[in-house]
């Protein structure tokens, strides 16, 4: 009986630890199960009568040297959505290898507006990392309410440009001339949903699509759609 007592504990030991092991698989695929039921949540869109003000604008950061064309002002206004308590939002944008760069957030709904500062690149410690060469991108929200369930989404493609005449959004159906080249002036061409209550704050805005300047400053043109 001895001489088997060495292999009886190998067995028992080889049986605990598949034991172990099928509750670790178990338990992590119950955690990836829940995380792609989550990225696979079917969100409706926003009713058109719940549709805010969406911008994004250019903008720099006088701490941050060489920020200018890296930091995009994202603001949500007019929000109108009955029992929003959260809003999620998404930036991706592509990157100049090809690939694509994601900037998430959740943010507390408290009854104005947002407005939110989003870096394209990276930051550690105070050391930034731009990525260079972005010209695409879309910006996603999504309402929910106090238990976190989904109220809708909206979704805006925008075109980040400089050194350029032609200011066009993404799906090419809106474009606005300079009369004159803007140089060093980083310009956003998007869709808003709605208009944005202060006219000072774009470069024009017609059927929509909304253009945006990082000097704030009005820059004559003319309207191709």
């Amino acid at each position: 009986m001895k001489k088997y007592l060495p292999l009886i504990f190998i067995g028992g030991g080889v049986l605990v630890l598949a034991i172990a092991a099928f509750v670790i698989i178990k338990s992590i695929k119950g955690s990836v199960s829940s995380g792609t039921s989550k990225q696979t949540e079917n969100i409706p869109e926003l009713a058109q009568s719940a549709w805010p003000v969406v911008s994004l604008t250019p903008t720099q950061d006088a701490t941050i040297p060489f920020s200018l064309g890296h930091l995009l002002d994202f603001k949500v206004q007019k929000i109108n959505v009955p029992k929003a308590a959260t809003m999620d939002y998404l930036l991706v944008y592509n990157t100049i290898d090809g690939g694509q760069q994601g900037v998430p957030g959740t943010i507390q709904l408290t009854g104005g507006d947002i407005d939110k500062v989003l870096l394209l690149g990276s930051e550690s410690s105070g050391h930034y990392r731009f990525d260079d060469g972005v010209s695409q991108g879309t910006i996603t929200i999504t309402f929910r309410d106090s238990s976190g369930n989904s109220l809708g989404k909206l979704s805006s493609d925008f075109h980040l440009q400089t050194g350029e005449i032609g200011l066009s959004s993404v799906d090419n159906k809106f474009t606005y001339n300079l009369t004159t080249l803007a140089k060093g002036v980083y310009f956003v061409t998007m869709p808003t949903f709605v208009q944005p209550a202060d006219a000072t704050s774009y470069v024009v805005w017609q059927n929509g699509y909304g253009v945006f300047a990082s000097d704030g400053k009005p820059h004559p043109g003319s309207v191709i759609q």
